[in-house]
């Protein structure tokens, strides 16, 4: 059956049947590849994206679900990395090997869109659920403040992402 999808802004029309995985059109059909797949159980929180703004697992939502909502990929933060969350991540080397980092970064940014200054408990339990295996948690943590700094003070962002190029290195 065709769906319509808004999927980072651009509407797309996909034939596939109504309980396969959001993650597998993201990922399969619409060839985004920033959504990962993790443990398919709605566990690790590697296939994060967010639905009219709120995170939900990508590998447990049916393509039916998201039909006419706002859907939103770890590609549709900023076209150049500067989104506060990207920015923070680069500045603090959160990702080791990288896996869960998309959806880490999607949590994020939708606790940040909810509590724009989150304490660590905050953090912690929005965060619960993503899995990193490289142990990067304390640095999820600290990025996720500097985030919020950064969001609180646009004028920051925009020097940071230009010191930073892209938002994703320049040191």
């Amino acid at each position: 059956m065709p769906y319509k999808l808004t999927v980072n802004g651009q509407t797309s029309t996909v034939d596939v049947p109504a309980d396969m995985p959001l993650l597998w059109v993201i990922r399969d059909v619409l060839n985004l590849r920033g959504t990962k797949y993790g443990c398919g159980m709605g566990l690790c929180g590697a296939c994060t994206v967010h639905l009219n703004g709120r995170a939900v697992r990508s590998c447990q939502t049916p393509v039916s679900a998201a039909e006419s909502m706002k859907i939103t990929t770890i590609e549709g933060l900023s076209a150049d990395g500067s989104h506060p969350v990207q920015l923070a991540w680069a500045e603090y080397d959160v990702p080791q090997c990288g896996y869960c980092q998309a959806g880490q970064m999607m949590s994020a940014v939708a606790l940040l869109a909810k509590t724009p200054k989150p304490s660590d408990a905050d953090i912690d339990s929005a965060m619960n659920g993503n899995i990193c295996r490289c142990g990067t948690y304390l640095r999820i943590r600290q990025a996720i403040h500097r985030a919020a700094a950064i969001s609180a003070n646009p004028a920051k962002a925009a020097a940071a992402a230009a010191h930073n190029g892209n938002g994703f290195g320049g040191r």
